[in-house]
């Protein structure tokens, strides 16, 4: 299809366009890299045999998802590359705030427009890197954000009454049609607001205040929550979960190599700390030691997990302390020593969280245990 010449309806409809729904998309591009033997996530490590085939199969069967697993496991990175799977661009009705497909007008804006201009109508194509839509859920979101409410003061400036259709404000959810809607921490979302999303995902359409309107929305949902959620603030109200088709649960790095590979290449090291200190493959195991460690640690809260950025923090601080001390000294290369370990101590102290014995010795005095037993 030539995206730049199909600039009306009657254009579009020349050209061959066939309406699509946004989990066909994904499913036929998926194949596509599955047989021309493509990365569908690349760059996402460890998560080959287990992961990866999982999310696979749930996008082949057209299934929403829930990502579950402890932080800094890569599950909004996940849901982020799944735009790569979706077509590069799509036609949408020029001024549609839902994403309209000009040949399956759901909103009443559409619908007329196409009603009084015909083959006429104007087409926009939209591009897959704004086909992806996140809300972090928090306490204070409500039914409003997520689905939309009435506008008053539309309504005022339009003369219309609040029975109209056009005095409606679409939440982020509608704007997200024909999109990827990721919702992160889902437990931390009230129970109310979650009971708001059982059509959106049951039947697809959408419910504001008293309106009987029906919008067919075509979205594909990704979810991610943490275990820790469920005890500490909240949880997924049964009825949602149970509409939720496919629940991933994701893992730390299994192997000191998987972790290696990470850190390497999630870490910020500037070309001239590169240039300037030298690491040995000892210290950067001692450093994934330290996070293996830490996973089985007594006083450190296995609930709440260990993050890959402890690591990717605790290198990067590493590197700066070989480099400092190069610079203090008047060094032009230099390598990173054990002494140097002490330099991460401030990377390990922020991102564990301690038992009660625990904060009893002291996060410092903790971190430096992890230190001295990867050693």
């Amino acid at each position: 299809m030539n995206i730049t010449t199909s600039k009306t309806l009657g254009a579009l409809k020349a050209s061959g366009y066939t309406p699509t729904s946004i989990k066909d998309e994904i499913r036929n591009n998926l194949i596509k890299k599955i047989v021309a033997k493509e990365e569908a996530f690349p760059g996402i490590l460890g998560y080959e045999d287990t992961v990866i085939p999982d999310t696979e199969r749930a996008l082949l069967s057209r299934h929403n998802i829930l990502f579950l697993g402890l932080r800094g496991q890569a599950k909004t990175r996940m849901a982020r590359q799944m735009t790569e799977l979706l077509d590069e661009y799509i036609p949408i009705v020029a001024g549609s705030e839902i994403n309209d497909d000009p040949l399956n007008p759901i909103s009443k804006y559409a619908r007329d427009l196409i009603a009084a201009q015909g083959d006429n109508t104007p087409i926009e194509w939209l591009h897959r890197s704004k086909r992806y839509g996140e809300k972090l859920a928090t306490p204070d979101v409500s039914v409003a954000d997520l689905i939309g409410d009435i506008d008053p003061i539309k309504a005022a400036n339009l003369k219309l009454s609040f029975a109209d259709e056009q005095v409606l404000h679409y939440g982020i959810i509608p704007r997200s049609n024909r999109c990827i809607f990721v919702i992160n921490e889902l437990p931390d979302l009230q129970a109310r607001i979650q009971v708001s999303l059982f059509n959106i995902l049951e039947e697809g359409d959408l419910q504001i205040r008293g309106f009987k309107l029906r919008l067919p929305l075509d979205v594909m949902f990704v979810f991610t929550a943490n275990p820790e959620d469920y005890t500490n603030r909240g949880s997924i109200v049964t009825p949602l979960k149970d509409r939720i088709e496919s629940q991933i649960l994701t893992h730390y790095p299994k192997t000191i190599e998987t972790a290696l590979n990470i850190t390497s290449q999630e870490a910020n090291i500037i070309e001239a700390q590169h240039q300037k200190v030298k690491v040995s493959d000892l210290i950067k195991r001692l450093i994934e030691q330290v996070a293996f460690e830490a996973r089985e640690s007594e006083l450190v809260d296995k609930k709440s997990g260990v993050s890959a950025r402890l690591t990717i923090a605790a290198y990067e601080n590493a590197v700066s302390a070989a480099e400092r001390r190069a610079i203090m000294n008047g060094e032009k290369e230099t390598f990173v020593w054990l002494s140097d370990l002490t330099g991460i101590i401030p990377s390990i102290t922020g991102k564990i969280e301690l038992v009660y014995e625990g904060e009893q010795e002291g996060p410092f005095q903790v971190a430096l245990n992890l230190v001295e037993r990867s050693i």
